[in-house]
């Protein structure tokens, strides 16, 4: 069988219009640089690449088994190895090197021989995906309709602030917050916000519910102050927002990579949109009360009048610290599988940008989520619900209570 990797397609499968093509994967991006793209984003390794014919059909054959064993639901077959081939091939060998323990088989997202004879496997005894049950799924739900019920009638002052904002955003009123079993819902936790601190680490957690099933990460919701050039730096605020799958550009297209945008500006609105911020106004670098009733006292606004669209879910490197200015930030070292099994991603990990492109270096942990909502988010979602609260609200559950997401945090970075 050929190896296959981004940019592969069977023969006669290349679109005729790469415009076309293209604008529907790089939404948002295109032209951002002012150049267009016509190829892959090959981002582990740093490159983009060009569609590449292949004599066979071993494009669409590989994406009919993808499609059979469970990891490609919305596959429509077409013979091109792109962005959603890639991530269901990568979620295909990280099941295999997890679930099954085959420690050969590296997500990289190249079919080479050994991925190939996994995948033979699979087909001769006709296996197929089986994440397992989790109740913890349910038991989100309930915490995250609970705390809506908790806010509708004992608003925080913060959110009391959402309710009362005079524009439309990506941050919802407490009234609108929705929590649907056919939507992909990510929770960010915040641990120990209100620390004053030099330098913000990355030490809170990421719940991420699809399909059925949940997954955690762990990073950071609060911006770093040495990324930023200003002493107010900006929090999102606890909440729901809508963010938008799309890229995250950090200088130049050599360095891009997928990640979530605020909602509006992932469909290309102009004007004032974005996710709602308050900011740390005596740069203490933490999140307290004392920084919204300064404010208030001094009839300033406690949240910024104009919308951000700069603040985006993606990812932290390694997870050694915070790389962020105000973005939610995930780390590439480990995460917790659907069996709450912690799963170890540090051989591969790399530390940041500078070591992608390197041998056996990829975003770790980091890739599992953006494939994993690639993969199985709804068909005609292009969406995700990302609902921000600290560690306090788990109370609200019997099943999870106050140190919850310290626990999981500790037991996702271990002595790393």
């Amino acid at each position: 069988m050929t190896t296959l990797s981004i940019g592969s397609c069977d023969k006669g499968a290349k679109p005729t219009n790469l415009t076309a093509f293209f604008n529907i994967y790089h939404r948002g991006f295109v032209g951002a640089f002012g150049e267009k793209k016509f190829e892959f984003r090959d981002d582990d390794k740093g490159i983009w690449k060009g569609f590449q014919e292949i004599a066979t059909n071993d494009v669409k054959a590989l994406q009919t088994f993808l499609f059979d064993a469970g990891f490609m639901p919305k596959s429509n077959k077409d013979g091109i190895f792109g962005y959603a081939t890639q991530a269901a091939v990568r979620l295909f060998q990280e099941y295999v090197r997890v679930e099954e323990g085959y420690k050969d088989c590296f997500p990289d997202g190249v079919v080479g021989p050994k991925t190939w004879s996994h995948i033979q496997r699979w087909q001769q005894s006709g296996k197929k995906a089986d994440y397992g049950n989790n109740p913890e799924y349910q038991q989100w739900l309930t915490l995250l309709r609970a705390t809506k019920e908790h806010y509708l009638k004992n608003p925080s002052p913060i959110l009391d602030l959402v309710n009362k904002f005079p524009k439309n955003a990506d941050t919802r009123r407490i009234a609108d917050w929705t929590f649907e079993e056919d939507d992909v819902h990510l929770i960010g936790v915040r641990i120990g916000e209100d620390k004053k601190e030099a330098k913000r680490t990355n030490n809170d957690i990421f719940i991420l519910l699809i399909n059925g099933m949940v997954f955690k990460f762990w990073g950071s919701t609060d911006p770093n102050p040495a990324m930023s050039n200003r002493k107010d730096e900006p929090f999102l605020v606890e909440g729901q927002h809508k963010y938008g799958f799309a890229w995250h550009q950090i200088g130049s297209t050599e360095k891009v990579y997928r990640a979530l945008w605020p909602y509006s500006k992932f469909q290309g609105k102009d004007g004032n949109v974005g996710v709602m911020v308050y900011r740390d106004w005596n740069d203490d670098n933490a999140l307290t009360e004392e920084d919204l009733a300064h404010r208030q006292a001094r009839k300033q606004n406690a949240l910024d009048t104009d919308l951000n669209q700069t603040i985006n879910i993606h990812w932290s490197g390694y997870g050694y610290s915070n790389w962020s200015a105000g973005c939610q930030v995930l780390a590439g070292r480990s995460y917790i599988n659907n069996k709450n099994a912690m799963v170890d991603c540090s051989s591969y990990a790399a530390t940041g940008n500078t070591e992608l492109g390197q041998s056996n270096k990829t975003k770790g942990a980091y890739n599992v989520f953006t494939d994993l909502v690639l993969s199985y988010a709804p068909p005609m979602k292009d969406y995700l619900l990302y609902t921000l609260g600290r560690d306090e609200i788990l109370q609200l559950n019997q099943n999870f209570g106050a140190d919850y997401a310290t626990k999981e945090f500790k037991r996702m970075v271990g002595n790393g």
